[in-house]
């Protein structure tokens, strides 16, 4: 279903040539629902009635200044009761504009968030690895994984947390009694 909206999202955007500036706002909302534990609640949470998730969406998206097809389309799929896929659509439109842009989207999962110094580096790095193509990043923190970060790259991942490594040896250690 979220691959279903992220689709026709995509196709409207291409075709009224807004694909970079709803990318940009549904990124922008995105981050919003990262920060708010609230905000992530009034979103996953089938309790809230239309109305009022419509009028919070509405709310938002002004404080926001979020507007044009990336506003209309949130206002719909909350409409459709579907705003608690938006996480799921969004990282689909993001496949897809990197897929028509030839760029390589990497997911990564951190610990805690890392500074642009780090970020850039990151991206060079995944850039060499890809044979030089643009690099979309996906950040997503986790603070379970304690340290260290997960990258998944198309079909292979890298996990380096710490979380990983520490229960390797918690397993051997046991594997040695």
């Amino acid at each position: 279903m979220a691959g279903r909206y992220a689709g026709a999202l995509f196709e409207l955007a291409r075709d009224e040539k807004a694909v970079d500036s709803v990318k940009k706002d549904l990124e922008s909302f995105d981050a919003l629902i990262a920060e708010s534990p609230d905000l992530n609640r009034l979103v996953r949470s089938p309790v809230f009635g239309v109305d009022d998730q419509l009028k919070a969406i509405s709310a938002i998206l002004a404080k926001a200044q979020i507007t044009g097809l990336a506003a209309n389309f949130l206002r719909v799929i909350t409409t459709n009761r579907r705003l608690f896929a938006l996480r799921e659509i969004i990282r689909g439109y993001r496949a897809l504009v990197a897929k028509y842009k030839g760029e390589v989207s990497a997911q990564i999962t951190v610990a805690e968030k890392l500074s642009d110094a780090n970020l850039d580096a990151l991206k060079g790095a995944l850039k060499s690895v890809t044979g030089g193509k643009d690099i979309d990043l996906d950040v997503k923190i986790d603070p379970a994984i304690i340290g260290g970060l997960i990258v998944k790259v198309g079909s292979r991942m890298v996990d380096s947390s710490l979380r990983t490594k520490l229960n390797s040896i918690k397993f051997a250690m046991k594997e040695a009694r």
